[in-house]
């Protein structure tokens, strides 16, 4: 019964060729159009995500200017920091302009930056060539320096730097590493900066107010948490005074980021539906002419025992099959849009599985809800009316 069915439903699509291309082309471009613009926008946001996540991934920035009796964090704060249950490490932030030269080169307004070897441990996928700091650096304020990817081309021409020497404000440092390209540590490209031990940028560079600190999580889904225990810790040591301390979460930035993301595509998929149930509407239209057309079909079926419902799967059949072929069409033609616009933004090309389930499960659902009436309104039909028309 249902092999029979599912075979006149195809050779009637096929008799009827051109005017079902056009009902399944208002089908192919509602799908298309869902597809391409909910694969673009999770692509980006995957990007944009991953982008977040390398610049703070696990970790938690203190901003802390102090109160007029207390200016910046101290080392105990920075002690009592470290106690904290589910840090991994705690590293101390400094910076400032200065002039540097080595190999026969000086250059201006170079940004140097103190930083603590608990640091590079977490971002040592970022050492290009070298070392990072290690805590014998920090103990010994050790004149050692890590450059950036353009310090190192535009002085050493871009080879190996390692065990030569540079000034940084007429003081000789050691070079022990460098950055891969394009790093992007504290929100911002450091391939022109170069990184010194902390306490030796402490002495060396005459600052020791500690205005900046990160906190390196060993567990970001207890960060709300380690917020807290931060709270607490210095609001105890800036005696509960309002803004003497910031905190941000970068976890927190990334969930907003896909709330926010998450809407967008909500929005963009519904206004995409729009054209789908346009499609849908062709579908109908076409399967109640194709009623009117055949009525006598349907009558002589009748009179020679054809059940309703079997009239009625027939013609359901037929509004799946459209839809169906739309919805596969409208996904291939979809990937292919979200491709080409991947590779014109610069972004990495993935596909969901819910994509898929979206294409053909709106298909299905298009075909079943738009064929419904026109198959019901066949099997209704009085085979003696029908019969007249003969």
């Amino acid at each position: 019964m249902i092999k029979d069915s599912i075979k006149m439903s195809w050779d009637n699509i096929r008799s009827n060729k051109v005017r079902s291309f056009l009902t399944i082309l208002g089908i192919v471009i509602g799908v298309a159009s869902i597809i391409s613009l909910i694969t673009i926008v999770q692509g980006a946001t995957d990007e944009i995500t991953s982008q977040v996540s390398s610049l703070g991934a696990n970790t938690i920035t203190i901003q802390a200017p102090g109160t007029l009796l207390k200016r910046g964090l101290n080392d105990r704060d920075i002690d009592s920091l470290k106690q904290i249950d589910n840090i991994k490490g705690v590293s101390r932030k400094l910076s400032k302009k200065v002039s540097i030269a080595s190999n026969g080169m000086g250059m201006e307004d170079v940004e140097i930056k103190g930083r603590d070897d608990i640091f590079f441990e977490v971002n040592i996928e970022d050492i290009r060539l070298g070392r990072g700091f290690n805590p014998l650096d920090l103990e010994s304020k050790t004149k050692v320096a890590i450059l950036g990817n353009d310090i190192n081309r535009d002085i050493f021409l871009d080879k190996n730097p390692i065990g030569k020497d540079i000034k940084i404000n007429g003081i000789s440092f050691k070079i022990v590493g460098t950055l891969k390209g394009e790093s992007q540590f504290d929100l911002s490209s450091d391939n022109d900066t170069i990184f010194i031990p902390y306490t030796t940028a402490a002495t060396t560079l005459s600052t020791r107010n500690i205005n900046e600190v990160d906190v390196f999580m060993s567990d970001s889904s207890k960060s709300d948490e380690i917020i807290e225990d931060i709270k607490a810790v210095l609001n105890k040591s800036f005696n509960y005074k309002d803004d003497a301390y910031f905190i941000f979460n970068f976890e927190d930035i990334i969930d907003t980021i896909g709330e926010i993301t998450g809407l967008m595509t909500l929005l963009l998929a519904g206004i995409a539906s729009i054209s789908l149930v346009v499609g849908g509407i062709g579908i109908m239209n076409m399967m109640l002419v194709s009623v009117t057309e055949r009525t006598s079909e349907i009558g002589l079926r009748k009179a020679l025992g054809a059940e309703p419902s079997r009239i009625q799967l027939q013609f359901i059949l037929e509004s799946i099959f459209l839809s169906l072929f739309g919805g596969l069409f409208g996904l291939m033609l979809g990937l292919l849009i979200a491709y080409l616009a991947a590779v014109g933004i610069g972004y990495p090309f993935s596909v969901s599985p819910m994509t898929l389930t979206i294409a053909i499960g709106f298909s299905s659902v298009v075909g079943i809800v738009f064929g419904y009436a026109p198959a019901r309104k066949a099997s209704k039909l009085n085979p003696i009316d029908a019969l007249r028309r003969l």
